[in-house]
């Protein structure tokens, strides 16, 4: 399997009502702890705030730059931290990874409004409709460089219509499956994929 070389760093960003405890998240940081790669990895707990989720995940990729031997940063979103990691991708000017992405949240969370219970944490969270005003505030209609981006995405996402994907990013690299499901089936045997395509020397 090919290693993420030591010079680059990894934030991964965890989905809607979820957290550094979720399926994805815990299989990276085992990876990562096997192959002796744990200092070049952060996970953020995000915020239920879209806005502060944000201020928490550019903390995360700048301590990762101010960590000795970092010279490249990327970032790795699921779902809602697809659209997270789209906006950063955008903004801070570094690659990302979008793993069966929410296109356009938005305009899905008109029937969470009102209280939420967190999956992991078992808190119940307001959803109001300024969190949906921040959200809109971050879309990014049209990406710069869509080459620093890779989609990955299941035609089996049960959750969210993988066609919005595919077409918002259809001018991306991309990895498109029959099947799967929204949590992304046998995500970690698609490091390869992902490794591969950020040591790439293809950033302007």
């Amino acid at each position: 399997m090919l290693l993420l070389p030591p010079n680059i760093g990894c934030v991964y960003l965890h989905g809607f009502l979820s957290s550094p405890d979720s399926k994805k998240a815990q299989e990276l940081i085992q990876y990562f702890k096997n192959n002796n790669l744990q200092n070049q990895l952060r996970i953020p707990c995000l915020s239920f705030e879209p806005e502060q989720a944000i201020k928490q995940a550019q903390e995360a990729i700048h301590s990762l730059y101010e960590q000795e031997g970092i010279q490249q940063v990327f970032v790795m979103g699921s779902s809602l931290g697809g659209f997270y990691a789209t906006y950063l991708g955008q903004t801070e000017k570094i690659k990302a990874v979008l793993v069966n992405p929410a296109v356009r949240p938005f305009e899905l969370f008109d029937k969470y409004l009102g209280p939420n219970k967190h999956y992991y944490d078992g808190q119940t969270y307001i959803l109001e409709m300024k969190h949906i005003e921040q959200l809109q505030a971050l879309d990014v209609k049209n990406l710069d460089n869509p080459e620093h981006f890779l989609l990955l995405q299941q035609t089996g996402d049960e959750t969210l219509d993988y066609r919005q994907a595919c077409a918002k990013y259809r001018s991306c690299p991309s990895w498109l499956e029959a099947g799967g499901s929204h949590s992304f089936d046998g995500f970690i045997e698609r490091l390869d994929m992902v490794f591969n395509f950020i040591t790439q020397e293809n950033m302007s």
